[in-house]
């Protein structure tokens, strides 16, 4: 684990009155142990500081849209139940699942509440794969998918997936992805072909959800492309095993999640001949959401939380210069708060404009789940 440590920036932050007796915030978060130090090594000292009389509770329901389903099982369960007072005051979930928790009236609005409401105006803070989230969410981070390539051996990689079916016909086996298992980055590169090898990109993305698209040529055709594409690739055990293949030599190019990239680079598991690119038409990346349950026992702190996790202070140095996540809020609103190399580090391969021409969102949840139907049954 990384040491952590807290800017005067931070710091700043915290000259505030303490509470007046002793209170308990309890926070669970969806996603690997990484995410639950945050909470408790990073933002823990910090809120600490803030409510010295409270005591931070941290409860991790583990990774992926299972460590979410988790949280949202919890809390349906207690409505159900008819409890008045819900034993989680901030969540932390999937856009997927957040989507839902909105959907099903589980989660309380409250961004408009905050100071730090008004820093964000990305996409994804209003609409969670179809579903109007606006008000009851606030992006922790924005994680993004790329295509991770050898620039020892490729001068210049592949611009999109067009060029990129070429390239993989001339390089058999060089290219590696795992698929829509053992991690989001091979299901995110099956949705981009879906985008890139469709009309229905834009619908895909904000719906309505016509099953008839799917009857189409032009679906079929896209399936069957990439049942052929596979044919000329090599498959990767995971999120970590592209990484790891990378880094032996035995492909040369695959996708990734951004942060973890250069996670790994910082700490030496990556080459630094690794370079990013995000391709035409794009590829999906995707929010963290802190929420907020309906029927929270501390829905002050709750906010008072979310308010000092989404500051710009603590998006610079938690979120970028920690984890190497994009913030969740604007990253204009950065400007004072990262240090120039910080900024440079992130943005050096791919920048704000990239994200803002190729960065798309995951599909509307039926089409969402019809896409990993169709590959298992179509292309495997």
């Amino acid at each position: 684990m990384r040491t952590l440590l807290l800017s005067t920036a931070v710091v700043a932050l915290l000259a505030v009155p303490a509470a007046a007796q002793t209170r308990t915030l309890t926070v669970a978060t969806a996603g690997s142990q990484n995410m639950v130090d945050y909470v408790t090594d990073y933002l823990g000292p910090l809120f600490a500081e803030r409510y010295p009389d409270v005591t931070l509770e941290v409860l991790g329901t583990g990774p992926g849209d299972a460590g979410s389903q988790a949280i949202y099982e919890r809390l349906a369960a207690q409505r159900n139940a008819g409890v008045d007072v819900i034993d989680v005051d901030v969540a932390v979930v999937h856009q997927k699942m957040g989507g839902q928790m909105v959907d099903e009236g589980l989660l309380a609005a409250y961004r408009d509440a905050i100071a730090t409401g008004a820093l964000v105006t990305a996409p994804t803070a209003e609409m969670a794969l179809g579903v109007d989230v606006s008000g009851y969410v606030m992006p922790m981070f924005h994680s993004q998918t790329a295509w991770a390539y050898n620039s020892a051996v490729i001068d210049t990689p592949p611009a999109s997936y067009a060029e990129l079916a070429a390239w993989v016909e001339q390089h058999p086996g060089l290219f590696g992805y795992n698929g829509i298992r053992n991690g989001m980055s091979g299901v995110s590169f099956v949705v981009g072909w879906m985008y890139a090898n469709t009309p229905f990109a834009e619908q895909l993305a904000q719906g309505p959800f016509d099953s008839g698209i799917t009857e189409t040529a032009e679906w079929a055709d896209a399936l069957a492309s990439l049942a052929a594409f596979n044919d000329h690739v090599t498959f990767t055990p995971g999120n970590a095993g592209t990484l790891d293949m990378l880094n032996r030599g035995e492909i040369m190019m695959g996708p990734v999640w951004v942060d973890m990239f250069y996670t790994w680079q910082a700490d030496g598991r990556v080459s630094p001949d690794m370079r990013l690119t995000l391709p035409s038409p794009g590829m999906p990346g995707q929010p963290m959401y802190y929420v907020i349950p309906e029927g929270a026992g501390e829905p002050d702190l709750a906010r008072a939380f979310i308010e000092l996790a989404t500051s710009p202070a603590v998006q610079a140095e938690g979120i970028v210069e920690q984890f190497n996540w994009y913030p969740g809020i604007d990253p204009a609103h950065l400007d004072g708060y990262l240090a120039p190399e910080s900024w440079e580090a992130l943005f050096a391969e791919i920048t704000p404009e990239d994200l803002t021409a190729y960065s798309r969102s995951f599909p509307i949840a039926d089409y969402f789940d019809t896409i990993l139907v169709a590959y298992e049954r179509d292309v495997e």
